[in-house]
C-alpha cells in the first residue's frame, strides 16, 4: 500500500465488536487477567495500551521500521534513546540542534559522564573526526534547527556503524512523509509528534521508530521502568493527525517554497534558509534525500540586532507568535530569545543563529494571505 493508505488503515482496523470504523479509545489503567502470572497482551496501561499499540503500529509501517514506542512528550523521547548510552559514553550531535536537546546533553547527561562533542555534521569528515573509542551514539537532525541544514544520513550511518556507534535522526521537521532514515541506514528515528504528526496543536507526544528488534526490546525495557509513555487521549489523537499527514505536509511545503522564494528577493531580508532555495548549500543533497517537497519549516535574518527581529515577530497578525510548529496554524519565533535560548551565546553564536534570526512554521493558510502578513510586519518593524 502507498504511504497515505497506510496512515488511514495500518494498525486502524475497524472494531470487530461493533463495527466501528474508527477504533475504539482505551482509558483503562489496568487490564483483567485470566490466571495469576499468566498474563495477556495488555496488564497495566504503562506497559501497553491499545490505542497506544495501534498508533504505534501506524508509525513503524510508515518509517518502514520493525517497531515503535510512543512517548508523552518529544524531549521524553529522546532522553529515551539516550538512556541507552552509560556512564563514560561520548555523542557526536550536529551543532544545528534543537535547543531542548542542547539542555538535555550539556546540563542532565553531563552530569551522569555522558560527554557530547557538537560538529557540523553536514561535513562528514568533521563527523569522522569527533569520534572517539568512547563514541556510542551520533544523533543528528536533517534539516537541522533551526538554520535548515541538511546532513546526509546515509554517511553519517556509515561512519556510526564502522566505529560500533548507532545513528539516530531527530526527523521532526522532515517528517516520514518527505525522509525515512531507517531506509538511509539509521538506528533509530525520532520525532515530535507535537508536531506534523499531530499537526493540530492539540497534543503532546513523542515517538521512536528503530531499524532492530533487539533495539526495540532494549528501549521498551528502559520505557516500561522509568515510565514516560504516551497516554491514550494524545495516542488517539495522534493515529487521528496521521490520517492527513501526507497531505497538510506536502501542501504546507508548497507554501513554504513559495515564501521562500518572496522573502529570498526582498531587500529587507539579509538572508533565506530554505532547503528548497538552490542557493542552499545542502539544495542538491535534499533533492535526493528528501522525495516530493523540502518541508514547511524556513528561517531567515533580517538586517539589525535582536530588536529588528523581535519587532518583527511581535508584528504578524497571522503568524502567530509561539513555539513549536507543524500545526495547521503558522507560527513565528525568534531562535535566540525563544527555542534556542538554552544554548550558549557562544554556541550559538557558533552554530551561526544570529540575534536577527526568525523561524517560520508553515501552515496551511493561503500563500498570499501568509506574504502579506510578513511583507506587513517587516514594514512595521521599520526595515
Amino acid at each position: 500500500m502507498q504511504f497515505r493508505t497506510r496512515a488511514i488503515h495500518v494498525g486502524q482496523h475497524a472494531d470487530p465488536a461493533t463495527g466501528a470504523v474508527v477504533p475504539p479509545l482505551y482509558l483503562a489503567s489496568t487490564f483483567v487477567q485470566h490466571q495469576a502470572g499468566a498474563w495477556r497482551e495488555f496488564d497495566y496501561s504503562r506497559s501497553g495500551n491499545p490505542t497506544r499499540r495501534a498508533l504505534e503500529t501506524t508509525l513503524a509501517s510508515l518509517e518502514g521500521g520493525v517497531a515503535a514506542l510512543a512517548y508523552s512528550s518529544g524531549m521524553a523521547a529522546i532522553h529515551g534513546a539516550m538512556m541507552l548510552l552509560a556512564p563514560g559514553s561520548h555523542v557526536v550531535a550536529g551543532q544545528d540542534l534543537y535547543g531542548g536537546t542542547y539542555r538535555l546533553l550539556h546540563q542532565v547527561l553531563a552530569q551522569q559522564g555522558i560527554s557530547t562533542t557538537l560538529v557540523d555534521t553536514t561535513q562528514p569528515d568533521q563527523v569522522a573526526a569527533a569520534i572517539t573509542p568512547q563514541t556510542r551514539l551520533i544523533w543528528i537532525e536533517s534539516p537541522g534547527n533551526p538554520l535548515l541544514s541538511i546532513s546526509d544520513i546515509a554517511a553519517c550511518a556509515g561512519l556510526a556503524h564502522q566505529h560500533g556507534a548507532l545513528l539516530a535522526v531527530d526527523s521532526t521537521f522532515a517528517t516520514p512523509v518527505l525522509t525515512r532514515p531507517l531506509e538511509l541506514g539509521a538506528d533509530i528515528v525520532m520525532h515530535s509528534a507535537t508536531k506534523y504528526l499531530g499537526g493540530h496543536s492539540d497534543l503532546l507526544g513523542g515517538a521512536l521508530i528503530v531499524a532492530a528488534r533487539d533495539l526495540y526490546d532494549r528501549l521498551y525495557f528502559l520505557q516500561n521502568a522509568t515510565g514516560a509513555v504516551l497516554g491514550p487521549v494524545e495516542s488517539f489523537l495522534c493515529a487521528r493527525g496521521l490520517k492527513t499527514l501526507e497531505l497538510r505536509v506536502r501542501e504546507q511545503s508548497r507554501t513554504a517554497q513559495a515564501l521562500a522564494e518572496y522573502l529570498a528577493a526582498d531587500r529587507r531580508v539579509r538572508r533565506v534558509y530554505y532547503p528548497g532555495l538552490p542557493a542552499h548549500p545542502g539544495h542538491a543533497l535534499a533533492a535526493r534525500q528528501m522525495q516530493g517537497g523540502f518541508g514547511a519549516m524556513l528561517s531567515f535574518e533580517v538586517a539589525g540586532d535582536l530588536d529588528a527581529a523581535r519587532r518583527v515577530v511581535q508584528a504578524t497578525r497571522l503568524f502567530q507568535l509561539a513555539v513549536s510548529l507543524g500545526a495547521v496554524e503558522s507560527l513565528i519565533e525568534q531562535p535566540a530569545t525563544m527555542s534556542h535560548a538554552s544554548y550558549a551565546a557562544e554556541h550559538r553564536r557558533r552554530a551561526g543563529i544570529a540575534d536577527g534570526l526568525i523561524r517560520l512554521s508553515v501552515g496551511l493558510e493561503a500563500f498570499e494571505d501568509l506574504r502579506d502578513d510578513l511583507d506587513r510586519a517587516l514594514s512595521l518593524a521599520g526595515l
